[in-house]
């Protein structure tokens, strides 16, 4: 039976549909930026919540023309997790889609995230796999068995941007003062994936938003083309080169550029910002880049 998955991130919003062979059927997003002022007030915003749930009733309808009836699950992070009015969350979702929505823990995340991003790149194991998210980050260490380590970070690119990212473009102080958080978190998550261990995994795979515009833009499209993305590699270098351009535009500089997803441009500078500090403090020498991820694992969980 075809199935449908809808991820419902801090940053965007997100529909898979494949068929009972596994093959994908539609694959869509929309930036909703659910988690808009969540790390300041704890509450979802009404109008963020709107977006999100105005998106998630199109997509019904599009997992309907599907002929998917039953197999459909429906999954919030971070901003969802993080919110104290998340029962408006749910109530709208079971209203418009008859679906019982869910929250995924960080170990779900990494999980969910590993399964989907390994199973589609050709990568020797163990792996390490960073899922950059608006809210949070995960970083995961496995093998062919699966998980070994995995921890959560409440640490993204929304998240980053309105604690730190003030200025347009940031100023010096500012993006010393966004290292220095991320480099604290990542001391604290060595415990979880172990520090050591992570570094020595044979590759590093990067999934999500942040990760798959950098590879548009190192690939100079003058568009986002998945096909082209998925499988492609960057070096650490390439990673800290547009970590330092990006830092230094202004949003609408990163706007008018094509590879950059509308939505993407304000808090782009800041996810990148992630990755460059997870390769230089692990020492990887290259990300290789998957499109698949947290969503491809929810959608392989109902097949």
């Amino acid at each position: 039976m075809n199935v449908a998955a809808v991820d419902c991130g801090s940053n965007s919003t997100r529909l898979l549909i494949m068929d009972a062979n596994g093959s994908v059927m539609a694959r869509e997003l929309r930036i909703t930026r659910l988690s808009a002022g969540v790390d300041a007030t704890g509450r979802l915003d009404t109008a963020a919540l709107e977006r999100t749930l105005t998106v998630i009733d199109e997509y019904r309808s599009r997992w309907q023309v599907a002929g998917v009836t039953d197999r459909v699950r429906i999954a919030a992070t971070s901003a969802v997790r993080d919110a104290a009015n998340r029962e408006e969350f749910f109530d709208g979702v079971r209203r418009l889609t008859g679906v019982e929505a869910e929250v995924l823990s960080g170990d779900d995340e990494a999980r969910l995230s590993f399964a989907g991003a390994v199973g589609a790149v050709d990568v020797p194991f163990p792996t390490a796999v960073v899922d950059i998210g608006g809210g949070s980050t995960e970083l995961v260490m496995g093998d062919s068995a699966g998980v070994l380590g995995a921890c959560s970070m409440q640490l993204g690119s929304v998240r980053i941007t309105e604690r730190h990212m003030h200025a347009d473009p940031p100023s010096g102080g500012q993006v010393a003062a966004a290292r220095r958080l991320i480099r604290e978190a990542l001391a604290q998550a060595d415990a979880g994936v172990g520090g050591p261990g992570f570094g020595a995994a044979a590759a590093l795979v990067g999934v999500a938003g942040t990760v798959t515009t950098l590879a548009a833009l190192d690939l100079g499209l003058d568009g986002y083309d998945p096909d082209l993305i998925h499988g492609s590699r960057m070096t650490r270098q390439d990673v800290k080169a547009w970590t330092e351009r990006l830092l230094s535009m202004s949003t609408h500089e990163r706007a008018v550029q094509p590879a950059i997803q509308a939505g993407r441009e304000d808090v782009i500078h800041a996810g990148a910002l992630i990755l460059a500090e997870v390769m230089d403090r692990y020492g990887f020498d290259e990300v290789v880049v998957s499109e698949a991820d947290i969503l491809d694992g929810l959608a392989a969980s109902l097949r």
